[in-house]
């Protein structure tokens, strides 16, 4: 919707919206009918749609300076954060799944693509698939393989605008189911029959060093931590506009993300992963939850309604993107955690993986950061493949 309409359009009125939300949200989640719901639905999917909700009543803008600002420069800040307690030889012991799982998706999105264009054959616009080829590169990789692709496939600036309301429309409301999942994991993993072990085990030990290390912080500590996460933001934004113009292979927001996780990796070794202790990736996780209530405020549930037809194709093509993975990890007894962030990582690259991985447990957070990056590299390449196939079907 536009700005105007809204009834709070400031980023200082937006932004305290927002966090009235979350406190709003913990504050709940301390009383007894607030544990018993929490425990079924996680608090992550009440911080993402209650603000969407927000947004479509008008009380909140569908865009905004603020949301651009929190997701460019706060997510990466918040991963620092959150890595610094990394455990190396933790998530080297999750194995192959979590690879596996993220083919499993793109494979999916391929294969779904021009399955939902053909059932939809007829009763769409003759360029939808240029559109879903731009799409496609957006739900393998990222923004900068839907620009790619849009170009490659000669996409109007038309269909290129519907696809934008049907990612916005199709995904984030998956990206809130799976949300949901990571407050059901226990249950659908005992159906599914998979391993867990090595998950578990992580998060074992993450416990044990946080016990051995807790302490209550001192100003020192949160200095320090701030310094850390908006430093290494900051020179991983410098690094990847650097590394963005001298080494095209990814654009430099990836590479961003690219820099700041290896930045928080190699700070895992030393000793200011003690930070920990007080309560570094309890910063993180609030920077995190901010990302969450803006992207949730960025949606609006009215779009759905613009282009109804083209949003149904998007719903069929997701449905068979969770049926290939549903297929590969019932196959290979993976945990729900390596099915959401297999998703997601396609679906929603490195701005919204970590948010996912980090529901199950704030410890898995880099697994979401590392798989998106990976799916960076695969989303012009699949995206192409989808394309042949779209071009097929479509007979064009």
């Amino acid at each position: 919707m536009e700005e105007k309409t809204a009834w709070v359009t400031e980023p200082a009125g937006i932004l305290a919206v927002l966090l009235a939300v979350l406190a709003a949200i913990f504050w709940f989640a301390q009383t007894g009918p607030g544990r018993r719901l929490f425990s079924v639905v996680p608090q992550l999917v009440f911080c993402y749609f209650i603000p969407t909700t927000l947004t479509t009543l008008g009380v909140l803008p569908g865009s905004s300076p603020l949301y651009d600002w929190i997701k460019t420069f706060l997510l990466p800040a918040s991963l620092v954060l959150l890595i610094l307690a990394l455990d190396v030889p933790g998530i080297l012991r999750l194995g192959p799944k979590a690879l596996i799982m993220l083919l499993a998706g793109t494979a999916g999105v391929v294969i779904g693509a021009p399955a939902a264009l053909w059932l939809f054959s007829g009763m769409v616009p003759p360029d939808t698939w240029q559109g879903m080829t731009a799409l496609s590169g957006s739900w393998i990789g990222g923004g900068a393989n839907m620009v790619a692709l849009a170009q490659m496939a000669g996409t109007s600036d038309g269909m290129f605008a519907m696809m934008v309301i049907v990612d916005v429309a199709v995904a984030n409301v998956w990206m809130g189911v799976l949300l949901y999942l990571a407050g059901q994991s226990g249950r659908i993993d005992r159906w599914m029959g998979a391993d867990t072990t090595a998950i578990e085990d992580l998060k074992r030990r993450v416990a044990e060093f946080e016990a051995r290390t807790t302490r209550v912080p001192q100003l020192v500590d949160l200095v320090l931590m701030a310094a850390l996460a908006f430093g290494g933001m900051w020179l991983a934004t410098l690094a990847g506009r650097v590394l963005g113009e001298f080494a095209p292979l990814f654009s430099a927001t990836v590479w961003k993300f690219i820099v700041v996780t290896t930045l928080a990796v190699v700070l895992s070794f030393t000793p200011v992963r003690r930070l920990e202790g007080a309560g570094a990736s309890k910063m993180g996780s609030l920077m995190l939850y901010v990302l969450v209530a803006s992207i949730g405020a960025h949606a609006d549930f009215r779009e759905m309604r613009e282009a109804p037809i083209l949003v149904a194709v998007g719903a069929v093509w997701m449905l068979c993107h969770v049926g290939v993975l549903l297929a590969v990890a019932r196959l290979i007894r993976a945990p729900v955690f390596f099915v959401a962030v297999g998703s997601q990582a396609n679906i929603g690259g490195a701005a919204s993986a970590p948010i996912v991985a980090s529901a199950f447990h704030p410890s898995l957070a880099p697994v979401g950061v590392l798989l998106a990056v990976a799916g960076y590299v695969m989303g012009t390449y699949a995206g192409l493949v989808c394309m042949a196939l779209l071009k097929a079907v479509a007979g064009a």
